[in-house]
């Protein structure tokens, strides 16, 4: 398991009060082996959505994890997400899951 990475804080742009959300990203299967990270923690306005969340994630894994986050589905501590305009509640978990092949 790669765990360079896990734990590391990566600031994004802030509110004018500078009130965050820290949210802890966790990447499964083809998720984790495009972002190079099982987790890693991720600082995001006060106001950010589960969109907000995938669309910094778009920019700060620019090279594969795109593509998965297209058809990947979202479980925000532990429970599904249907409503990506859903908020980020601080100290919140968000697992990618991308498609998984099986029978």
């Amino acid at each position: 398991m790669n765990t360079a990475g896990t734990g590391d804080v990566i600031e994004t742009s802030r509110e004018a009060e500078g009130r965050a959300v820290t949210v802890r990203v966790r990447y499964f299967a083809s998720a984790r082996a495009a972002a190079g990270v099982d987790s890693e923690l991720v600082q995001l306005p006060a106001s950010a959505s589960v969109a907000d969340a995938v669309a910094y994630l778009r920019t700060a894994h620019p090279d594969g994890l795109p593509r998965i986050l297209d058809a990947a589905s979202f479980l925000l501590d532990g429970i599904a997400v249907r409503d990506h305009d859903r908020p980020l509640p601080d100290g919140a978990e968000l697992d990618v899951l991308p498609p998984f092949a099986g029978g």
